[in-house]
């Protein structure tokens, strides 16, 4: 298979064209990002967003995989003297991995098979003549086959038949006919293990459960499989045995005479034994890696709005982390994130010591400059937030309450040590929490985005398929946002095109011993940063201070001459065409397009040029929760309250309105109208008002409708 069929093979799969994939392999060979190619490259890729120029690249890989798969299996059957021009003209021409294997299985190295023992015992001259279906007296031929371990007639057809179950099964029409049925027809089935209905409760929806496999959703598939891991639940998809059985007689089976009788026979038992088994796993692998995209994919969604949720920016922060007889830990950071003093309250109970609390709080307030407190949404959040409202401090200071998901994770980890070596892990807690409101961006890429708590089994899914996406997302967030090159973390620059830890690691060491980055040029003096790296992640690193204002902006270094030239026929500076949209509105793009910039990258210039550095997030804002609900207790059916969205799932999203429990909102739930994922209404972190519609304190179960609000 030549490069142009493949890249054609791409194009078709993803609707695209074949010079939009060729033009995208090309630079992807090259050394380029994906976030580079999609932001700066998109005359060449037709301009194709990163989700597409992503698909390009796994396809790609798929099919490297399936040639290596290819290049060993033709280097096997020619060491077995097995490959003929023929069969090498069918791999060649493959483009199914199962199809593929369905070719090299008849030739693939057997075990100690039932088949193998009768060929070792010599009866495939037998197995050949019965599968001829030509002869009626097959007991007189098998008596010629008798000897040493053979003992009679019965004993040598049984093991020919064995030989000609293993033909029908490695037959690929017959194989193709049997998947063809569990691709319409197969159903996958669970039932509770026996005595072990108690244990297993929590799946009592899957006790005897069945549903078509091709229309399981895949959080009742996962759901199953972890039952099934975790030895509850035995799981089990098939077909019509009877179907399938007839269905390989009619291509197998020749005539009426005493030899097709017995490769029905075979026929029944290949199926059973060989056919079924094989086909049952190959789709239970299917369906699985279906499930495992599908909620890899839900994950995805929500971990780049998490990453997106709306920063306060620029402000000094009180991070408080609650608590209640260990007390809250308190710390303080400015602008940047930067420590600056941690200590402990005790305001709740059973300490109760508010005045002192209050006092310190206030005067942290007046001596760090503080603008505005984060509040952890965990144990104490409510009994802290209610603390702080009672204090009357002498300026504005705006209260939020921040998701504490993963700042435990964060707290101990190798990333937390580093930062804080002289600290415990409740100060680094209370630090995170600060942070994330001030930019949970910057934050939240220290922790695995396994932790952040806004999947659905993701322990149970292809854990490199979902580490893969999951930093293929990250990587995505904080190249849109784009990063400041003097204050960002090495976490922070791990993540920007074309930069890798060590890299990351330079260029804050250089930060430090220079004070800072005056110009994008200055980072070709870092050790280490070529060319390569610099062109693939100068883009997305932002200097706010720098003499040149393109340097706080997303356009390219490649396009400063442009830029620069487009204000020189302006008769202005880079400044005035930044600062005045009347000049920009006069400026022909057309005039500027050559062989290495298109009108696609000129107009992202001038909207970049409309607002440097923008900020794709949103502004940070204020929930308040229902003061009267402070337990499940509380919560009565009717009630309408303000929440916010923790997480969303294929079945629903969980919503927090100010207690421990959160509350779900089914997808029925969500809307009148017909929707396939509740994401295509709501948002992470997204403000709402939910009506309670149940209340299980039994179970403490919360069901909540956005219906006829």
């Amino acid at each position: 298979m030549d490069r142009q069929t493949i890249d054609r093979q791409i194009a078709e799969s993803l609707n695209i064209s074949y010079k939009q994939v060729e033009n995208t392999i090309k630079l992807l060979d090259d050394g380029c990002t994906i976030p580079f190619i999609s932001r700066y490259r998109k005359e060449a890729t037709g301009n194709l967003d990163e989700v597409v120029i992503q698909n390009i690249y796994e396809k790609n890989e798929e099919i490297k995989i399936l040639l290596k798969r290819k290049e060993f299996i033709i280097s096997t059957l020619a060491e077995q003297g097995n490959l003929s021009e023929e069969l090498k003209s069918r791999i060649d021409n493959c483009l199914s991995q199962s199809l593929l294997e369905d070719i090299y299985l008849p030739f693939k190295p057997k075990r100690r098979t039932r088949a193998e023992i009768a060929r070792l015992n010599g009866l495939e001259p037998l197995a050949k003549i019965i599968m001829s279906q030509h002869n009626d007296d097959i007991t007189y031929r098998a008596r010629k086959f008798i000897n040493e371990t053979i003992s009679d007639c019965d004993l040598a057809i049984s093991g020919a038949l064995d030989i000609i179950a293993e033909w029908i099964s490695e037959n690929e029409i017959v194989r193709n006919n049997i998947r063809n049925l569990y691709k319409r027809y197969a159903v996958i089935s669970s039932n509770v293990i026996k005595g072990k209905e108690d244990e297993a409760e929590k799946y009592n929806n899957y006790f005897n459960y069945n549903e078509p496999l091709q229309r399981i959703s895949s959080y009742r598939l996962l759901a199953m499989r972890r039952g099934e891991k975790d030895g509850l639940l035995k799981v089990n998809i098939s077909i019509d045995n009877d179907i399938a059985i007839d269905n390989i007689k009619r291509i197998v089976v020749k005539g009426d005479s005493e030899s097709a009788h017995f490769v029905s026979i075979a026929a029944s038992d290949s199926f059973k034994r060989l056919i079924k088994p094989s086909i049952e796993t190959e789709f239970a692998n299917l369906s699985k890696e279906k499930a495992d995209l599908e909620a890899i994919d839900t994950f995805k969604q929500n971990l780049r709005q998490l990453l997106f949720v709306a920063p306060l920016g620029n402000k000094r922060i009180l991070g408080i982390d609650p608590g209640f007889r260990t007390g809250c830990k308190i710390v303080c950071i400015d602008e940047n994130g930067t420590f600056l003093h941690n200590d402990t309250i005790y305001p709740n109970a059973p300490q109760n010591d508010t005045k002192i609390a209050a006092k310190k709080i206030s005067q942290l307030i007046e001596s760090y400059r503080i603008d505005a407190i984060a509040i952890g949404n965990g144990t104490a959040s409510r009994e802290t937030e209610k603390f702080i409202s009672t204090i009357r401090f002498g300026k504005q200071v705006q209260v939020f309450i921040v998701s504490e998901n993963g700042a435990s994770i964060y707290s101990a980890s190798k990333v937390a040590r580093e930062e804080f070596p002289d600290k415990d892990v409740t100060v680094r807690g209370a630090v995170s929490i600060a942070r994330r409101l001030l930019d949970p961006l910057s934050e939240l890429v220290k922790i695995d985005p396994k932790s952040i708590g806004v999947g659905q089994y993701q322990h149970d899914v292809d854990q490199t398929k979902l580490k893969s996406a999951l930093n293929f997302t990250v990587e995505s967030c904080v190249n849109q946002v784009g990063v400041n090159l003097n204050t960002a973390s090495k976490y922070l620059l791990t993540y920007v095109s074309g930069l890798g830890e060590q890299l990351a690691q330079n260029i804050v060491e250089y930060r430090v011993k220079n004070g800072g980055y005056s110009s994008r040029k200055d980072l070709l003096n870092v050790p280490r940063m070529g060319e390569k790296a610099f062109q693939q992640s100068a883009g997305f690193l932002r200097i706010p201070d720098s003499l040149n204002p393109l340097d706080n902006s997303a356009v390219h270094p490649e396009s400063y001459k442009i830029v620069e030239q487009m204000a020189k026929d302006s008769k202005c500076s880079v400044s005035d065409l930044i600062s005045d949209s009347s000049i920009r509105n006069t400026i022909n793009l057309s005039k500027y397009v050559c062989n290495d910039i298109g009108l696609p990258t000129l107009e992202d210039i001038i909207k970049e040029l409309e607002k440097p550095g923008r900020d794709p997030r949103s502004k940070a804002e204020i929930l308040e929760f229902d003061e009267n609900v402070k337990s499940i207790s509380d919560v009565k059916v009717g009630m309408i309250l303000n929440g916010i969205v923790t997480n969303i799932t294929q079945f629903g999203a969980f919503v927090d309105f100010g207690i421990k429990e959160n509350g779900l909102l089914h997808i029925s739930e969500i809307t009148d109208k017909f929707i396939k994922s509740p994401s295509e209404i709501l948002k992470l972190h997204q403000h709402i008002k939910v009506k309670v519609i149940l209340v299980d304190t039994d179970r403490r179960r919360i069901s909540l409708s956005l219906k006829g609000i």
